[in-house]
C-alpha cells in the first residue's frame, strides 16, 4: 500500500456514500487537512462537454487530453482498451495530501466505514463478508453488528473517528 493515508466509503447504489463522503472532506478541511478524493465509477462517464475542444481533442483519438487554467488542471486519460487502472496506479498518481477519501473500491483492502440507507438499491450489508469495512453509518438503527454504528448524518463523529483511525495529525 501506498505511502498515503487512505479510507473509504464502501455501500450500495444511493447508500448515501457521496453526501457523507461531500460531509467529510468539508469536516476534515475546515480542521485544517488536505483532503483529496478518489471516485470509482462503475459505468461510462465523461466530465467532458460534447463538442468543447478537449472533447474534441478526445474524438480525434488523443491519448491524454489536459485541460488547464489559472484556477485547475484536468488530465483525461483515454483507456482505449487497455484495462482499467488498478486502485495503486491512481493513488500514485495524487499529490501529497493528509488523506485520500475513497468512494465507491467496495473491495479495496483499506479501512471503510459502510454507508447504509433503508432507500438503497440493496440493503444487504457488506461488513459481514468485508474484514477492511470497520464502522457503520446508516439512516437507521443496526443491531446485529459488533461494529461502531454512526448515525449517517453525525459527521463530526465519523470524522473523529476517520482522524482516529488512519492516525492525521494536524500541520
Amino acid at each position: 500500500m501506498s505511502e498515503q493515508k487512505v479510507f473509504g466509503i464502501a455501500g450500495w447504489k444511493n447508500s448515501g456514500k457521496t453526501g457523507l463522503a461531500v460531509r467529510i472532506v468539508t469536516e476534515l478541511t475546515a480542521r485544517g487537512y488536505r483532503v483529496s478524493t478518489i471516485k470509482h465509477a462503475h459505468h461510462d462517464f465523461d466530465i467532458d462537454k460534447v463538442g468543447a475542444d478537449s472533447w474534441r481533442h478526445r474524438q480525434a483519438g488523443a491519448h491524454e487530453v489536459t485541460i488547464v487554467s489559472g484556477t485547475r488542471f484536468a488530465i483525461m486519460h483515454e483507456l482505449r482498451g487497455e484495462p482499467e487502472p488498478s486502485f495503486e496506479d491512481i493513488l500514485s498518481r495524487l499529490a501529497p495530501c493528509d488523506l485520500v477519501l475513497i468512494e465507491g473500491y467496495k473491495y479495496e483492502p483499506v479501512p471503510k466505514i459502510e454507508a447504509r440507507r433503508l432507500e438503497a438499491a440493496k440493503t444487504e450489508p457488506l461488513a459481514p463478508l468485508d474484514p477492511h469495512i470497520i464502522a457503520i453509518a446508516a439512516d437507521h438503527a443496526v443491531t446485529d453488528t459488533a461494529l461502531p454504528v454512526f448515525d449517517l448524518d453525525d459527521t463530526a463523529a465519523i470524522a473523529d473517528f476517520i482522524e482516529a483511525t488512519v492516525g492525521l495529525v494536524k500541520r
